[in-house]
């Protein structure tokens, strides 16, 4: 019988994830853990791991004796060391497909809700001001440029989105051909540089990673326009938050719409809350009743799938030479 930890989830139950693996021959260990000590005595002997927000790094990785699959929920993987589990021979998994259009409308939904002062109209009138003017300066957004930074599967579907109302997109993704992405997406790919200076709206969407960490900061926001809008619906420490704040109190910024942060959950004493120009969202993007059940679904599938047939369905780490299981 394979036995599989679950290290922590905010799921009222995990019933999506029993129905997978009920008639399985599997044992399931979802705690409550009472401290990291416990939960690590848990996994040393667990032959496939989920995962949602704990931190998985090299030195909880080194303590797996037959770990063959760690599978995170959703698409980010940033809570988990991959370099030490492809040297472990554990397989990573994740599911980047489970919430594409949820992520991108929800960016759109921030892209509409900061150029519409709905956020600000909407505390105004509770406080009992009946004023159009609390929201000005307004702009519309056709013929108003987005720039994407980052330009996988969500950002196209959000490319498609903002240009029925108008919108120019551009891009900036070094991993895709200009060429494809113009054809298919009347997308234009240009530097990082020309992306901040030309967009009205630029929205991240990229993993956060040794390269990526911080990379928004004074240089790039200090080149885009001050009405411009700035969007972040895929990892926090991609923005340097303390410059973002700053540029937004100072007004060389227009607005900010933020679902990620650097610490999360966001506390109350962050710049954020007391600014009238931003959008904030409980790293919620990703969330419908749809999408949850099937990235849960699917995170329970890959463990089934690594450990009875050999590798998950969505396999992070292809490199990864997958260790033998115990007793083989």
């Amino acid at each position: 019988m394979y036995k599989i930890v679950i290290t922590d989830y905010e799921f009222p139950d995990l019933a999506p994830e029993r129905s997978v693996f009920d008639g399985q021959d599997v044992m399931v260990d979802a705690g409550p853990f009472a401290d990291e000590a416990a939960l690590r005595e848990a996994c040393r002997d667990a032959d496939a791991i989920i995962n949602q927000y704990v931190q998985l790094d090299a030195a909880f990785i080194a303590t797996l004796e037959r770990c063959r699959v760690i599978a995170r929920y959703g698409i980010g993987v940033n809570t988990i060391d991959i370099e030490a589990a492809t040297a472990a021979g554990i397989m990573v998994a994740n599911v980047p497909d489970g919430s594409l259009d949820d992520v991108s409308d929800h960016a759109a939904a921030m892209i509409l809700s900061l150029s519409r002062g709905l956020g600000i109209y909407d505390r105004a009138l509770r406080q009992g001001q009946w004023d159009y003017a609390q929201a000005k300066p307004l702009h519309r957004l056709r013929g108003a440029t987005l720039g994407l930074l980052g330009f996988g599967n969500i950002p196209r579907r959000l490319a498609a989105k903002m240009q029925v109302f108008g919108m120019r997109v551009i891009a900036h993704d070094p991993f895709v051909d200009p060429s494809v992405a113009l054809r298919d997406h009347a997308t234009t790919l240009v530097t990082p540089e020309e992306l901040f200076i030309a967009a009205d709206v630029v929205s991240i969407h990229l993993p956060l990673t040794a390269e990526t960490a911080n990379l928004v900061d004074s240089r790039l926001l200090g080149l885009m326009k001050s009405t411009a809008l700035l969007l972040n619906t895929s990892r926090g420490g991609i923005v340097h938050e303390d410059d973002l704040a700053a540029a937004l109190a100072d007004g060389r910024l227009g607005g900010a719409g933020l679902d990620v942060f650097s610490s999360e959950p966001l506390g109350p004493q962050s710049p954020f809350t007391e600014l009238e120009n931003t959008v904030l969202t409980p790293h919620a993007a990703w969330y419908s009743e749809e999408s949850e059940q099937e990235i849960r679904t699917k995170t329970a599938q890959n463990v089934l799938a690594a450990l009875f047939q050999g590798q998950p369905t969505y396999l992070v780490n292809r490199t990864v030479v997958p260790r033998a299981a115990v007793g083989t």
